[in-house]
């Protein structure tokens, strides 16, 4: 296992740090919330999940997956929000939580390398992404929730559409992985990728926040010289030298994880100055057991909210190790899944059905 470092910024023992802040969090069910007592939703349990992998916490993290197996609702989808003891506090099923289970499988698989657990994730992974490609819409974009009245709200949203792609190719890699090959996944994400890159007017308009902004790169449908010109085009929008990024254009707040989300973007085009200058700005919000503020308020200085998210930790662990790059998992969200399998230099199982 190679656990990764920021020359000047974040030592490995810093990074491990973070981890177990995310780690103590955990509650015995495996679930994983913002913060002790807090609530939960199933994207960011995913992305603190893939944050204790890549600080060597496999059992944790799995523990965390198997969670996401037992309360699977057996459309597929998972309620948006949980409160202490796996309450459901709000029922609507979001399309991007659903998805995203497949990200965090895969790169599970990349750090541990384990087909077993892919066997045993996969009816999880395949009725989430079912419950997901049964929602895109005749123009390829995704629906971004249906209701507790089993309707769809036929809104489309970039974030969550941008963070689908991904999924989605991650759940493709998965099925070719096991056998089970999947073509209306891949042809879902095909015409999703085309409706991000060329009808933005399918999409709601949320071109305040800066997730909008940079998410069609971190999730992979943008690439090359059109990415570098999305990110440059609204720079001076979001982006505030010495403190991070904005999370809206038109406040004066600055967000620990969406400033390293931004790092993960600049990585996946190249930009790696920008990127390490991205994930040593948000510093400020670093507490010494390792944990971090969620955001800063810069005109009065003010961290807010009052909490320390285990989601933006692990955005920090995350861009650290896609910048470190000495583990297939680090270019999860820079190249081609298939370049990442292939890394891992396994020949995929045979399966006979």
């Amino acid at each position: 296992m190679s656990l990764p470092d920021l020359a000047g910024v974040l030592s490995t023992d810093d990074v491990l740090a973070t981890v177990a802040s995310i780690a103590a969090e955990q509650e015995p069910s495996g679930a994983i919330p913002w913060f002790s007592g807090g609530q939960l939703d199933p994207w960011d349990h995913v992305e603190a999940a893939m944050a204790l992998d890549v600080g060597g916490e496999n059992a944790k993290a799995e523990a965390a997956y198997d969670w996401l197996r037992r309360t699977q609702r057996p459309d597929g989808s998972w309620a948006a929000r949980y409160e202490a003891g796996d309450v459901v506090a709000d029922a609507t099923a979001e399309t991007n939580h659903a998805a995203y289970v497949a990200v965090g499988a895969w790169h599970h698989w990349l750090c541990t390398g384990d087909d077993a657990f892919l066997e045993r994730m996969w009816p999880t992974v395949r009725r989430a992404v079912d419950f997901t490609v049964g929602c895109q819409g005749p123009g390829g974009e995704i629906w971004w929730a249906v209701g507790p009245d089993g309707l769809p709200d036929r809104v489309a949203l970039l974030t969550g559409n941008s963070s689908v792609y991904q999924a989605l190719r991650c759940a493709a890699a998965i099925a070719g992985r096991l056998g089970e090959p999947q073509p209306d996944w891949e042809l879902a994400a095909d015409l999703l990728g085309h409706t991000i890159r060329r009808h933005p007017v399918a999409f709601a308009d949320k071109d305040r926040f800066s997730m909008d902004w940079y998410y069609p790169v971190l999730g992979g449908a943008l690439r090359g010289e059109p990415a570098r010109e999305r990110l440059r085009g609204r720079w001076d929008e979001f982006v505030v030298p010495g403190r991070g990024a904005r999370c809206v254009s038109d406040r004066p707040w600055v967000t620990g994880a969406e400033t390293c989300e931004l790092a993960l973007s600049l990585h996946a085009v190249g930009d790696r100055d920008a990127a390490e200058e991205m994930v040593s700005a948000m510093q400020h919000l670093r507490e010494a057991d390792g944990s971090y503020w969620t955001g800063l308020v810069l005109t009065d200085g003010v961290r807010w909210p009052v909490e320390r998210t285990t989601w933006t930790a692990a955005a920090v662990v995350l861009a650290v190790d896609a910048l470190h790059g000495a583990h297939p998992r680090s270019e999860i969200f820079s190249g081609p899944v298939e370049a990442a399998a292939a890394s891992r230099g396994r020949e995929a199982p045979s399966r006979n059905r």
